[in-house]
């Protein structure tokens, strides 16, 4: 039997961790982290292809998945409502995906608390050597790390998340939280609002513990700013002064910043969207990077998901990326020796991977500190526009 390895145990590697066990992999799942998951993350929109990879692992696509809509809407400043477009969409929570597909994988092949330390290749095996001094062996090694993978480390050092020049300030709020007047105008709608040079989005997702009943409910909120290097270090330093550079917790983030991102809520945003900052008791914020990499495959190690290529999350296709990764990687392997499959699934998922990456730069390109070239200004102009940003956020794009 042929055996697998799989670093990280996020939704990435989940997917391709349940594809190989049905194919008849020995698979074993390591995830850094050592306490549960479920409960991290926060809204994912759903697309047909990831509904396809979901079957495929054999979960039913039913009203427990999530939360259906029937459209869109931005608000101006004041509340009103600008303009509207009927767009059809499940939107879910990543605890809901996770959940279903940790709880697909059989116990004894999902280990936590365990970080990878270093990779070693002998011959056609490769071992993984975790930093508790332990290790494990197999015939072939997936990085499903995340953006700051250390498999990707160790032989692409200088493939490098770039910061893209803005920040993300996210939030949930508990339904019954909100006021009646907000919950009719935005609740059940992909709502948006368009501050100059910045963007608020929100949406409903499963509440705690995947409750998708009337009133148990959350709403998820995404907000855009423009922050340079200098600003981004600013809000990265916590009360005591020390800076955190590759993302502060959320609990770390000082109350000058908490109070002075309410204060502008208040003073930019539409009122329902500012109430949501208001409401959220613990807002964060996640720097937004662009990660491209020329090359998945190293041997017997293989990178899947945000440790291969992460894209600005205006096209919402980050789960849906890592599950058609899983995918393809899947059904290659169950088709070819490995090493042929490994070298199809480099050339198909780069330039897929790469298109995403270019095509949620031009979706973002508004919202950057700096403009630098007449490409960006150019997508700049182009995506500011109310009708552009419903008609094209967490759309897929269609490529030519």
């Amino acid at each position: 039997m042929k055996r697998v390895i799989i670093i990280g145990g996020s939704l990435g590697g989940l997917f391709v961790a349940n594809l190989l066990n049905q194919a008849g992999w020995d698979v074993q799942v390591f995830e850094r982290v050592g306490d549960e998951l479920s409960e991290r993350g926060a809204g994912i929109v759903t697309h047909a292809e990831l509904f396809d990879v979901l079957k495929k692992v054999g979960i039913s696509i039913d009203d427990d998945i999530g939360i259906e809509i029937l459209g869109r809407r931005t608000l101006d400043q004041f509340g009103h409502i600008l303009c509207e477009r009927n767009y059809p969409q499940i939107l879910t929570a990543w605890g809901r995906l996770f959940s279903l597909l940790k709880n697909k994988l059989p116990p004894d092949q999902y280990a936590s608390g365990k970080t990878l330390g270093s990779i070693r290749q002998l011959g056609d095996k490769v071992i993984a050597e975790f930093t508790d001094g332990t290790s494990a062996e197999g015939d072939l090694l997936i990085g499903a790390d995340g953006i700051r993978s250390t498999a990707r480390a160790q032989y692409l050092p200088s493939a490098m998340p770039q910061y893209a020049g803005y920040v993300a300030w996210r939030g949930l709020v508990e339904e019954g939280e909100l006021s009646a007047a907000t919950h009719d105008s935005i609740f059940e709608h992909f709502s948006f609002c368009l501050p100059p040079r910045e963007q608020i989005l929100g949406y409903p997702v499963a509440g705690a513990y995947n409750a998708l009943e009337v009133g148990k409910r959350r709403y998820n909120f995404v907000w855009y700013r423009p922050a340079d290097n200098e600003e981004l270090r600013r809000l990265s330093t916590d009360s005591s002064g020390k800076v955190h550079d590759n993302g502060i917790p959320p609990p770390l983030i000082s109350s000058a910043v908490l109070k002075e991102i309410r204060a502008t809520a208040n003073a930019v945003l539409a009122p329902q969207f500012a109430e949501l900052v208001s409401r959220t008791a613990l807002p964060f914020f996640q720097p937004i990077y662009d990660l491209q990499t020329p090359n998945l495959v190293f041997g017997r190690v293989v990178l899947l998901g945000d440790a291969a290529y992460v894209a600005r999350p205006h096209c919402g296709m980050g789960v849906t990326k890592a599950a058609g990764d899983a995918v393809t990687l899947a059904t290659l392997l169950a088709s070819l020796e490995i090493d042929a499959a490994l070298a199809q699934y480099n050339q198909l998922r780069t330039s897929y991977g790469a298109s995403i990456v270019k095509h949620a730069q031009h979706l973002g390109a508004y919202m950057q500190a700096q403009i630098e070239t007449g490409e960006e200004q150019e997508m700049a102009e182009k995506y500011r526009t109310p009708e552009a940003v419903m008609r094209e956020t967490a759309v897929p794009p269609q490529f030519n």
